[in-house]
Order: structure tokens, then sequence, then C-alpha cells
């Protein structure tokens, strides 16, 4: 009876672990990404044929544009992926690259802030509460590991409200 249970659980590992492997090779390269705020709907794109879509979390004040460090914003526009950081505290996270000289500008002196990221959560259930970040986009675990590996450093991403 014992050794049936460790066999059960062996093999329910085995399955679990196969699971959240992904197949790097069968994931098609994405040149842009669209993120619709109000939605929360993320769109990866290979030219005009969308990839993949996610729903995501935001930041605790979601609506407009990023103004300063701490507003609870994500920003809007013409942003770039510009790092990539596969030891984020929040799994994985893929950066963006605000702020751009318009948004400082924008800031009137403030800090505008930075370290806007798409990245995973830090808790298992993380991504079932309401909007939590301070700025980011987050998508499940499972969810950022596709992004991850889809997405280079250069992909253009724009951020609608």
């Amino acid at each position: 009876m014992r050794l049936i249970k460790y066999i059960m659980m062996i093999c329910l590992a085995m399955t679990l672990g196969s699971c959240s492997s992904l197949d790097r090779q069968a994931l098609p390269k994405v040149t842009q990404i669209q993120v619709f705020k109000a939605e929360h709907r993320m769109v990866l794109l290979n030219g005009n044929t969308v990839v993949k879509e996610y729903k995501f979390k935001l930041g605790f004040a979601p609506i407009g544009h990023k103004q300063f460090q701490g507003d609870g914003k994500t920003p809007e526009g013409k942003y770039y992926i510009d790092r990539k950081n596969p030891n984020s505290r929040y799994y994985l996270s893929v950066g963006i690259s605000y702020p751009n000289a318009a948004d400082r500008a924008a800031a009137n002196g403030k800090d505008p802030g930075g370290d806007i990221f798409i990245h995973g959560t830090p808790r298992l259930f993380r991504f079932m509460f309401k909007d939590w970040t301070w700025g980011c986009i987050a998508v499940s675990n499972r969810d950022i590991e596709e992004i991850y590996a889809m997405v280079d450093i250069g992909t253009t991403i724009w951020i609608f409200p």
C-alpha cells in the first residue's frame, strides 16, 4: 500500500513537472505587444498575426497615465522591451522602457518612477486578486514563462488606456 502511494506521488510530480516546462522551439517570436488596460487584455503579435492573448492585473490605481513614482498607475504610450530578468522577485520579468523623455518632462520635477515590468507573481494565488502592482503588468507565472520565451529585447509595446 505504501509503495503504491510513493509511485503515485512520483507520477504526479513528473506530470506536474512536464506541464510547467515549455517547448521553447514551438513558441513563435513576438514582434509587437499591445496592452489594453481597460480590458485587462494583452495581445502578442508576430507581424499582423495574433500569437497569444493574456489577462493581467495592473497598478492599484490603473486609470490614467503614470505621472510619478508611487501613483499606482501603469504608463500609456509606445515603449520598448529593454531588459529581461530571470531572477525577478516576481518570478520572471520583462522590462518596459518607461520613463522616456516625454514622461520625465510631464512629471513636472517629480520623480517619474521606473522599473515598470511585465512580470509573474510572488505568491501562488496573488494573480486572483484585484489590481495590486505599483504600475507593472502582472500575469500568471505560467503566462510569464511563455511571454519571457517569446519576447526579445527591443520589441515594441503599445500600452493603451
